[in-house]
């Protein structure tokens, strides 16, 4: 009776598992989609045949593996696991944990110490790391999904290694899909079309899609298939994976703005609809794409930045939806717009230069003459008024009498300053001709 009973117990503990645990691998050959890291060739495959496990620093997005392939190292290497979350977790915590670790260590035994979401540790906590790494104490495993060369220290960095998952493709989240059939023993209640779908809204994410595949089963009545818009009805639309303060903002608004550099209307647009869904800001939005019009096109259309600025103000009046509508407009126009960045480089130019000769006094003769001690001390002698010159034109040097005359702007052959570098070449000329004749 006991027997039966514990049995049941048994049997009910692993049905109310989530379905993302039950599939979990037992050792690094099941892991799929980081075949780079655990294939027969991978990194981590040939540390634990050489014996040679060193502290690492897990990347990647949520749910591409880094948890479980932390505990599978642990478990083909016999080293003692010790898990903790740095949300929950401070210098107490640590400082028990590495004492317990020197106690495995003095009887031969080494601790695989994993920390979920390392980068939340402030930089105290994370120095507290380096002896015990140091030591031999702990082999570290910590996991983040934000860029851990910004977010972590320096001195942790140099002591581990930075090892990077990839999101899952569409053909590691379907072999995922058909191993969860095989634990359930029955096929997903879906059409091929909605099959696709399902794995298009896990956005890379193992968890995520055999968590939606819970939630199918669920819902499924007897023998009813779902196709791709009943899919949508039962499990709506994933939130995508996007934190606007971190990582996925700056990879989607760099997407966006190299788009438009590359003059691509279509994958510019692409990544602004997908910063729209994922609940960025749309003036921010607004003020990259001003950026954009000056930093990328400049006097190569000068129209660029007026567009740009009246999609913005458009979205500030109308606001949302309509004022989306604005901003694409004008992602599209930035896109399609001839390129330069001449005004860019010649500010940077300018800037430094200013940096370094930013003490000279501008030539006299074209200082203002305020009183009777100025004009006596030559100060706007011989200034010559451009409109009443030949052709508008004086050719005077208006840098500092110290400084050679500079050339910052070099517009380029395209668009409006084609028309622009004909207009200089003319100025450089005349200038050249006048100063002969001085």
């Amino acid at each position: 009776m006991n027997d039966l009973f514990s049995s049941c117990v048994d049997s009910r503990a692993d049905c109310v598992r989530p379905l993302a645990d039950r599939i979990r691998p037992q050792h690094l050959g099941e892991v799929v989609g980081q075949e780079h890291l655990t294939g027969p060739q991978g990194i981590l495959t040939r540390m634990i045949e050489a014996r040679s496990l060193v502290s690492m620093i897990f990347w990647g997005p949520p749910g591409t593996g880094k948890t479980t392939v932390a505990r599978l190292l642990a478990n083909e290497t016999n080293l003692a696991f010790e898990q903790i979350s740095a949300i929950f977790s401070g210098v107490a915590d640590l400082k028990k944990m590495f004492e317990a670790a020197r106690a495995r260590r003095m009887i031969g035994q080494q601790t695989l110490f994993f920390v979920d979401e390392i980068h939340r540790f402030n930089r105290a906590q994370q120095d507290s790391f380096l002896s015990v790494m140091e030591d031999g104490t702990i082999i570290l495993i910590g996991v983040t999904i934000e860029n851990p060369f910004f977010e972590l220290n320096i001195a942790l960095l140099s002591r581990a290694r930075v090892l990077t998952f990839h999101s899952h493709d569409a053909q590691s989240l379907m072999l995922l899909l058909e191993r969860a059939e095989n634990i359930e023993e029955k096929k997903l209640p879906l059409d091929e079309e909605a099959r696709h779908v399902l794995v298009r809204m896990a956005d890379g994410d193992a968890r995520a899609v055999l968590i939606l595949a819970e939630e199918i089963w669920l819902a499924a009545r007897q023998n009813e298939i779902f196709n791709a818009e009943q899919l949508q009805d039962i499990v709506q639309q994933r939130v995508s994976v996007y934190d606007k303060s971190h990582d996925a903002h700056y990879n989607l608004i760099s997407a966006l703005h190299k788009s438009v550099r590359g003059s691509d209307p279509d994958a510019a647009l692409y990544y602004l609809c997908r910063m729209f869904s994922a609940g960025e800001d749309p003036l921010y939005l607004g003020r990259r794409l001003v950026r954009m019009a000056v930093e990328d096109i400049g006097l190569a259309d000068p129209q660029a930045l007026i567009v740009a600025n009246a999609a913005k103000n458009a979205y500030d009046y109308l606001g949302s939806p309509e004022g989306e509508l604005a901003l694409a407009q004008a992602c599209i126009y930035l896109a399609t717009a001839p390129k330069s960045n001449a005004v860019y480089l010649a500010y940077k130019y300018a800037m430094h230069s200013a940096r370094e000769n930013g003490s000279f006094l501008p030539p006299k003769h074209i200082l203002n003459v305020p009183s009777r001690f100025m004009k006596k001390e030559g100060f706007g002698e011989g200034y010559r008024y451009d409109h009443d010159e030949p052709d508008a034109f004086s050719g005077q040097d208006y840098f500092p009498e110290k400084m050679p005359h500079e050339t910052y702007y070099y517009p380029r052959g395209f668009g409006f300053e084609r028309e622009l570098r004909k207009r200089i070449k003319w100025w450089n000329k005349l200038r050249q001709d006048r100063s002969k004749k001085r």
